[in-house]
């Protein structure tokens, strides 16, 4: 059938994703017809982040509109309805205009016989919304569209407050911005970017941040390619200035790529002696080479794993180690909504085992009178205070270093950052000096 159609192109992202275990920024790069643009690519990307950021809602509707469940082969049919209860509760496109271009999308798909199908039960969601709507405070995955477990596991790290993280989680994030210090200042930044017709803003807490008003495709903007700045989110930003590295001090950014971190680090103490950017996925390290490459940095970067000093090692102690551990990444599901669909409880328990075993591998490489920065994207206590806290128990040489700060909250041994507090990703920073 000639043409395109987002939403088919939507469909097979969500089936990508749902069946064959796609991660869905990758999904939607190796599917998006390289014709698509503008418009056409923003509602792509719209369809996809809000399908499965909502998908636990939208499959509860499903289920009570289908009188009986799609063979697993009609996947995409699933996801087409998917996209059409999303379409009509959050998004502006008009009704007629919405149920006539998601039925039409069957065809695109090579099953015309799924146009009626579809379009029966969109028109049936529409008479009765109101009523569908009345029925989410049944079913709290559907209310808060996240996991059962998910929902249980952030009551229980943060009764006061889970509501209001998961009520973040399900917004859109915002767009910010790392002004390369080396080439530009952040005001110079601004200036550029409003020279430009593009709106933004400085950030809070992070001296180089800044955020703009509505998302743009980054490549496009002016001073990419040029290296001027980088994307990420200012609870990340945060990390280069709690590392508080000295000049000639010897640095390892351990769990590195894609590097967003060693670049900050390079960025904002050009006096620092030899960065060490480590991590044991290959195809992760070839980013930390490609953001060096743009931002015109240099680092020692290895292809290793922490857990193992010995295979990496040259047993010359580093001044300053930052452990961005691997975790839930339950600080930013706003970003990365197919996270829903991905994790599971036992993958924060191995988390937790992981970020246990790299702490104690790395204390040995911190030099008498060093620092080293544990930090997660989690919001889970078990990864971040907890984690913390048991090692502290455990190395008597180990002193906690507290944070005056005016961001997020105390999670003493260290700091919390809930996520949407201040429009931050969630994030858990702890650092420990060896006395």
């Amino acid at each position: 059938m000639a043409g395109i159609s987002v939403r088919a192109i939507a469909a097979t992202v969500l089936v990508a994703v749902l069946r064959d275990g796609f991660y869905l920024n990758s999904a939607v790069r190796q599917l998006k017809p390289a014709t698509l643009e503008g418009r056409d690519a923003a509602l792509l990307q719209e369809l996809c982040y809000g399908g499965l950021r909502f998908r636990p809602r939208l499959e509860f509707w499903l289920a009570r509109l289908l009188q009986q469940p799609l063979k697993i082969r009609d996947l995409d049919i699933h996801a087409l309805l998917l996209l059409g209860l999303y379409q009509f509760t959050e998004m502006r496109i008009p009704a007629h205009a919405a149920l006539k271009e998601t039925a039409e999308a069957c065809r695109y798909l090579h099953k015309d016989w799924a146009v009626k199908l579809v379009n029966a039960v969109l028109r049936r969601f529409q008479r009765e919304q109101a009523g569908f709507q009345s029925e989410l405070s049944k079913n709290p995955e559907a209310l808060y569209a996240h996991p059962k477990w998910f929902i249980d596991r952030l009551q229980a790290s943060w009764p006061q407050d889970w509501q209001a993280i998961l009520a973040s989680d399900n917004q859109r994030p915002p767009l910010t911005l790392r002004a390369n210090r080396r080439l530009v200042t952040r005001a110079a930044l601004l200036e550029e970017f409003a020279a430009n017709g593009i709106t933004a803003q400085p950030c809070e807490f992070s001296a180089g941040g800044l955020v703009l008003a509505a998302p743009l495709n980054v490549e496009t903007l002016p001073g990419f390619a040029a290296g001027k700045f980088s994307v990420q989110d200012e609870a990340a930003q945060l990390a280069a200035a709690l590392l508080d590295v000295q000049p000639g001090m010897r640095v390892l950014d351990a769990c590195a790529a894609p590097g967003g971190k060693t670049c900050h680090l390079l960025e904002r103490y050009p006096d620092a002696g030899e960065v060490v950017a480590l991590d044991n996925d290959a195809a992760r390290v070839g980013k930390i080479h490609e953001n060096l490459r743009r931002l015109g940095l240099s680092a020692k970067v290895l292809t290793a794993d922490a857990v193992h000093p010995g295979d990496w090692w040259d047993r010359q102690p580093f001044q300053r180690i930052l452990l961005d551990a691997p975790c839930s990444a339950s600080g930013v599901i706003r970003r990365h909504p197919d996270i829903k669909v991905h994790r599971r409880p036992q993958d924060v328990s191995a988390a937790v085992v992981l970020q246990a075993r790299l702490l104690a591998a790395l204390w040995p490489l911190l030099a008498s009178g060093g620092k080293l920065l544990y930090a997660t994207c989690s919001v889970f206590c078990e990864e971040n205070a907890e984690q913390a806290r048991a090692f502290l128990e455990a190395h008597a040489d180990a002193k906690p270093l507290g944070f005056n700060a005016r961001w997020g909250v105390s999670k003493l041994p260290g700091r919390q950052i809930l996520t949407g507090q201040n429009g931050m990703d969630g994030f858990y920073y702890a650092c420990m000096e060896k006395t």
